[in-house]
């Protein structure tokens, strides 16, 4: 059984409301702009207390490093919250990087987006006889911008492992056709990646017969 009940943020006591800092009054989260700064000039805000922001570890310490960059140190780089790789570790893991297909969709238009994804089947599973075609794998690449990929997911063994090697990749601009020209480590399951051809548009099946 999994149970999600949420977090709320205790930003309601410490004394925001006495120099003017905004909160979201439904979860107490802090709205901040693309530098982390509040409404108040002078406060900033990182981590998990940030509204509609990932609540990651990793995350609140890469905006705060580059927060006191910014203000000491005379950097302008700030904290990308969209191409950040992610895994959730159940049993069957799932990664992702970049946008869901439906945010993407909403920020770019179904029309300017290409959506490649393949069942598979890892080698590992063979020989127990698990399922073939659990797995799943997914790209989405926006179309006016050389098909460079803005969202990768995956459904299946070491998903963590996959998303953070190919994040690196989606951080340099990866484009499908970079993809197309990578050689893959058969028998992988990150392998998938190299060899999706089948649109999702195309509705054509994707499952596979084999590892």
């Amino acid at each position: 059984v999994l149970l999600a009940i949420g977090r709320d943020a205790c930003t309601r006591n410490i004394g925001l409301q006495t120099i003017g800092v905004k909160i979201n009054e439904k979860n107490g989260k802090v709205p901040v702009n693309d530098e982390e700064q509040t409404n108040v000039p002078y406060v900033y805000a990182i981590g998990d207390i940030l509204d509609g922001k990932l609540e990651l570890t990793p995350v609140a310490i890469q905006a705060g490093r580059l927060l006191a960059q910014r203000l000491y140190g005379g950097s302008s780089r700030k904290c990308d919250y969209i191409n950040v790789p992610t895994t959730v570790f159940t049993p069957l893991e799932y990664g992702s990087c970049g946008f869901p297909e439906e945010r993407a969709i909403d920020e770019y238009g179904k029309q300017n987006l290409e959506v490649y994804h393949s069942l598979f089947w890892p080698l590992e599973w063979t020989v127990p006889g698990r399922d073939n075609n659990t797995c799943y794998a997914k790209i989405i690449c926006n179309k006016q911008d050389n098909n460079r990929v803005i969202g990768l997911h995956i459904l299946g063994p070491n998903a963590g492992e996959v998303t953070q090697g190919f994040a690196a990749a989606i951080k340099c601009g990866l484009t499908k056709e970079l993809l197309d020209e990578t050689i893959g480590i058969h028998p992988t399951c990150a392998e998938v990646f190299t060899t999706m051809n089948i649109t999702k548009s195309s509705g054509q099946d994707i499952t596979q017969k084999g590892c």
